[in-house]
C-alpha cells in the first residue's frame, strides 16, 4: 500500500524532529570518540535507535515511508554538516568547543569533571603521547572530537605561541 502525501509529510517532520532531538542529546551527553564509546554508550546508542524509530514513521511501516525517514535523516545531516562548515557559531552550537584540561602542569579538575573525563583517560592519553606525568604538561585540551591533544613545554618554544590552540589558550590562562 503506497503511503498519501499527507502520511509522507508527517514522516518527514517526525523524522527531522527526532533528528534534531538525537543530535541534542547527543551533544550534551558530551564529547568521546567512536573508539572510547564504553558499552554503556554503545547499548545507549542502539537502544535510541530502536526506540526513535516507530517515533519516526508511526503506523505507517511501507518500504516508501522507511525509504522517506532514511532520505531525511540523510539530508538533515547533509544540511548539519554544510551548516557547520560554513558557519562557526552553528558549529560550535553543534560541535561544542575544546575544553582545556591540563594548564602549565596543573589538572583543572572543574574542566575534568564537566567533561566526564577521568584521571584513568587523562594518563592514558599522556601515555599516547609518551609524556610519563601531567606535571610535563603546558596544554592538555580535550578536543571536540572527543581526543584529547597534549603539548609538552618543549614543544613550546618562547617565539613560537603563534599556533591558534597555543596563542588561544595560554594567552587566555595566563
Amino acid at each position: 500500500m503506497v503511503p498519501t502525501p499527507h502520511v509522507l509529510l508527517e514522516i518527514i517532520f517526525r523524522t527531522a524532529l527526532i533528528y534534531m532531538v538525537v543530535l541534542l542529546g547527543v551533544r550534551l551527553s558530551g564529547k568521546r570518540e567512536v573508539g572510547q564509546m564504553t558499552p554503556f554508550d554503545l547499548t545507549l546508542l542502539l537502544l535510541i535507535s530502536n526506540s526513535v524509530q516507530n517515533a519516526m514513521t508511526g503506523p505507517d511501516t511501507s518500504l516508501i515511508g522507511g525509504v522517506t525517514a532514511a532520505l531525511v535523516l540523510l539530508l538533515m545531516n547533509y544540511l548539519v554538516a554544510e551548516l557547520s562548515g560554513t558557519n562557526r557559531r552553528f558549529r560550535k552550537l553543534v560541535e561544542g568547543q575544546p575544553t582545556l584540561l591540563v594548564h602549565k602542569g596543573s589538572i583543572i579538575m572543574p574542566h575534568m569533571a564537566k567533561e566526564h573525563v577521568s584521571m584513568d583517560e587523562l594518563e592514558r592519553a599522556l601515555r599516547e603521547h609518551g609524556i610519563s606525568s601531567y606535571h610535563d604538561v603546558a596544554l592538555a585540551v580535550l578536543e571536540v572530537d572527543g581526543s584529547i591533544s597534549c603539548l609538552k613545554y618543549d614543544e613550546l618554544s618562547p617565539g613560537e605561541n603563534n599556533h591558534p590552540v597555543k596563542r588561544k589558550y595560554l594567552q587566555k590562562h595566563e
